[in-house]
């Protein structure tokens, strides 16, 4: 006989995680303007997103921090990344970056580079199709991202198509379309 069969299960309250999500641009956030069939970076789409998903236990702060083509920053651009970076880890339990794709692996090695840089995730991501496309990849590598952000040790990470890889030594391969490790040097 088991003297808990009527008893209720044991709930352990969870503090939801505190992930800081910093916009920067790219594709992710892309927008089609159909006067004139251009897609450009007007502002964060991350809302629209964010309230299209279910993300329980998780406690999200958004802090737009510029909407530029990744191929368009500048090293000031980045220094401006890694100090919203530092500045959102104050109150952070990781924090998440939507980066266009051609450049990320840069600013992944700035960061990487950075001193300073409390011990906490920090998970770049993007899309290689803008979000308002039916066939985008926005959602789920976010999805991955915040998932990454909540189970990897402290680094700086690019979590995208099923694979979460850590810098340094993460690249653009432009023939399949994703990140990959690069080949060791030497």
């Amino acid at each position: 006989m088991n003297p808990r069969t009527d008893a209720q299960p044991v709930r352990i309250a969870e503090q939801p995680v505190r992930i800081a999500l910093l916009t920067t641009g790219g594709t992710f956030e892309k927008t089609y303007d159909e006067t004139d069939g251009s897609l450009r970076n007007i502002g964060s789409v991350l809302d629209k997103v964010l309230a299209s998903i279910r993300l329980p236990s998780l406690a999200l702060r958004h802090i737009p921090v510029m909407s530029k083509d990744s191929l368009d920053l500048t090293d000031a651009d980045r220094a401006r990344i890694v100090a919203a970076v530092k500045d959102a880890l104050r109150d952070a339990d990781g924090v998440v970056i939507i980066h266009g794709t051609d450049t990320l692996a840069l600013t992944g090695e700035a960061l990487h580079r950075e001193p300073g840089i409390p011990p906490r995730p920090i998970v770049l991501t993007g899309a290689m199709r803008p979000y308002e496309f039916r066939d985008t990849d926005a959602y789920q590598n976010l999805i991955e991202a915040l998932l990454a952000c909540r189970l990897v040790s402290p680094g700086v990470y690019v979590a995208m198509h099923n694979q979460v890889l850590r810098f340094p030594g993460v690249i653009k391969d432009r023939t399949r379309g994703t990140f990959i490790r690069a080949a060791p040097t030497g």
